[in-house]
């Protein structure tokens, strides 16, 4: 019996490290697909409740209807960043070769905006900070990114297959899990060893930030986007879709954002003596641009995330750092993860909640009005 009961040991223990070892090197196998399919479990999690309302209605066609929903999702998402994209790269490789042919001298802006603040020299020298080596390297941080972009776009050009593989990998994947992400979940949940109840709190809190993050960040960075590309060219700066959709991206980053692009076209117009855009452009981006991302991103993301601002800042810088673009998404879900395994923790074990109490409150906070994800 005592020798039986090791053997069984020695199987379970044999077999769990073989599961782990498989488990790896899957993991590994997929590795180079990894942002594919994270977008694709993206879509699934933001298009599952229309995908939800069109399946009661018909029940026995769920094939049509994630199909519907994927085009639909193609058609408000992949289209658009497509096209913006395209556009954004067209602007970018364009002022990049003014800036290389001297059209535009970004040496003599650099000075404009000196001579025209006499007071920063001298503040300046008075701290030993040497303007002219900032100067410099303004100048070739600029033409660095404008070589990367152009880089970049030879290399999607080069590379076009890649792209539409991985593009239409991650449409391929969404299908299957928009369709049957409902079974997917249940099996996850049986399968994993972490508890029913705590698994089920995990995926919640898991479908509850990827769509709170996503949608609301990209909500706050089109309309800042669109409304620093509208400035601009309503004011008249050259380039005001490059510079848009830069304000878009950058506005990915919390707290500082779109500022980086209008603060320092701004400083320039006061230096050139456009007295007039130059206070236009700053109270439209402190009281319009500005007030977006301090009230919209509050409540799209902060409130249905329910994490603080400073780790909702913390967790897409460190996920922009780690992830690529990836990350403004990824950063704030672990950091969600994070907080939701902690609380698991200090409740379950220290206050005695179980995990199905847990649950229940998640789903009663999820039901009260103006809590709900839109």
């Amino acid at each position: 019996m005592r020798d039986t009961g090791i053997s069984e040991k020695l199987e379970q223990r044999a077999f769990l490290f073989s599961l782990v070892a498989v488990s790896a090197v899957f993991a590994l196998l997929i590795q180079p697909f990894f942002a594919p399919i994270f977008w694709a479990c993206a879509i699934s999690v933001i298009f599952y409740p229309f995908h939800k309302r069109l399946l009661a209605r018909w029940p026995q066609r769920r094939n049509l209807v994630a199909l519907f929903t994927l085009l639909l999702c193609v058609v408000l998402v992949v289209i658009p960043v497509l096209a913006v994209a395209t556009s954004f790269v067209s602007e970018g490789v364009g002022l990049f070769q003014k800036v290389q042919s001297g059209e535009i001298d970004l040496a003599s802006y650099v000075d404009k905006i000196k001579h025209a603040f006499p007071g920063v020299q001298s503040l300046a020298e008075r701290f030993d900070v040497d303007l002219e080596k900032i100067k410099e390297q303004a100048v070739k941080a600029f033409t660095g990114a404008g070589q990367f972009l152009a880089k970049r776009a030879l290399a999607v050009g080069q590379n076009t297959f890649q792209f539409f593989l991985n593009l239409g990998l991650m449409l391929y994947l969404a299908f299957f899990l928009i369709r049957d992400g409902d079974s997917m979940v249940a099996m996850l949940i049986r399968a994993l060893p972490l508890g029913d109840e705590r698994e089920k709190l995990l995926f919640a809190k898991f479908a509850e930030v990827t769509r709170a993050t996503i949608k609301g960040n990209l909500l706050v960075a089109i309309t800042q986007g669109a409304l620093g590309g509208l400035i601009f060219w309503w004011l008249g700066i050259p380039g005001a879709l490059l510079w848009g959709v830069v304000m878009a991206v950058l506005s990915l980053i919390p707290a500082v954002g779109a500022g980086l692009i209008w603060l320092p076209v701004s400083l320039y117009l006061y230096a050139v003596g456009d007295i007039l855009d130059a206070t236009i452009l700053v109270l439209f981006g402190i009281f319009v641009i500005g007030l977006v991302d301090n009230i919209l991103r509050p409540i799209l993301v902060g409130r249905d995330t329910k994490l603080p601002d400073y780790v909702v800042l913390f967790s897409t810088l460190g996920g922009l750092a780690m992830f690529g673009i990836t990350g403004f998404a990824l950063g704030p879900l672990l950091a969600a993860l994070f907080v939701a395994f902690w609380g698991i923790f200090i409740r379950e074990f220290n206050e005695g909640e179980s995990p199905a109490v847990l649950l229940e409150q998640q789903g009663s906070s999820e039901e009260a009005p103006g809590s709900e994800a839109s």
